[in-house]
């Protein structure tokens, strides 16, 4: 009681509630009184010693043994329910194949028989996925773009910028060899991959195997004749605009499309003659934005990693 009564005195809470009764000379006469006022005893309060713990006795040999022992019976035994329950799971699988498979019901079957007919895709994965299932692949697209952008992000908070310390990387020495190839296969690289993206609604391809195909023949370039010469058509910047085109285009078409369809709305977008390069609605332009980003993402985790940045 004496101590919370020491502190009150000293407190500005008192003053002011002594200023707000008696006016502004209470005020000043009580700071000045504070002033002259010794300043209280500091009481030191000790903390009550905490009880001695007993000491731990070391374990013997004999007890570890047997404690790792118990470790590792108990492990294997986990491990070995794991698998149990993992192959009686599989062992109730429905026959692959059958009828009564819940993979072949009314939607797999839908997208088999009318597949061709509402998209206008002789490539019927490329139709599914961008078609009927078109917003998982943008989700899986913008997946790659994010991942790149932590990946960057977490590079440049260590100082890794244009102009700044960047790691000193690993560029290659005038092999005159590897040079002259790539001078042929770079865009011969490039130009296969478009080709894979173009044709992915007409034959085996599309956005995501074109778009590794030309992330690859950037990397070969880059460790042809080094990041600088990349750097020249390739940057951070680029990869920030393409991906963020591409993404908003796939992301506004199928918008559109989805919509229209839904509400029985016409539509400008047809699917064409199936067969022809210029088909399947917006399947081609689709696979033509997810190429450029996963070519992007390919080619700017690689630079981040080797150089710190892109």
């Amino acid at each position: 009681m004496a101590r919370l009564r020491d502190d009150w005195e000293h407190s500005p809470w008192r003053n002011f509630l002594r200023w707000l009764r008696e006016g502004d000379d209470a005020l000043d006469r009580a700071m000045i009184a504070s002033l002259d006022a010794p300043a209280p005893e500091l009481r030191e309060e000790t903390a009550p010693e905490a009880p001695a713990l007993p000491a731990e006795e070391p374990l013997s040999e004999k007890r570890r043994r047997r404690l790792r022992a118990i470790y590792i019976a108990l492990s294997v035994l986990l491990c070995v329910g794991i698998i149990g329950v993992l192959v009686r799971t599989a062992g109730s699988l429905p026959s692959f194949g059958g009828a009564e498979n819940p993979a072949n019901n009314e939607v797999s079957r839908r997208y088999i028989e009318q597949g061709l007919q509402e998209t206008g895709a002789v490539n019927l994965v490329a139709g599914m996925i961008l078609d009927y299932r078109a917003f998982d692949t943008l989700g899986e697209s913008n997946v790659l773009f994010a991942a790149a952008c932590a990946v960057m992000l977490l590079l440049r908070a260590l100082g890794w910028r244009e102009g700044g310390t960047e790691l000193p990387g690993h560029e290659p020495h005038s092999d005159i060899i590897l040079q002259k190839i790539s001078m042929v296969l770079v865009p011969l690289i490039l130009l296969y991959g478009m080709y894979v993206i173009l044709n992915g609604h007409l034959s085996p391809g599309g956005g995501f195997s074109g778009g590794a195909v030309m992330g690859a023949g950037l990397i070969l370039c880059a460790n042809a004749f080094g990041i600088e010469v990349t750097r020249r058509f390739f940057t951070f910047r680029t990869f920030q605009l393409v991906s963020l085109f591409a993404l908003s285009f796939y992301a506004l078409s199928k918008a559109y499309s989805f919509f229209t369809g839904a509400n029985g709305l016409h539509s400008f977008i047809t699917a064409g003659t199936p067969g022809r390069i210029f088909s399947a609605g917006l399947i081609p332009y689709l696979n033509l934005a997810v190429g450029l980003v996963v070519c992007c993402t390919m080619y700017g985790l690689y630079g981040v990693f080797r150089r710190g940045d892109v």
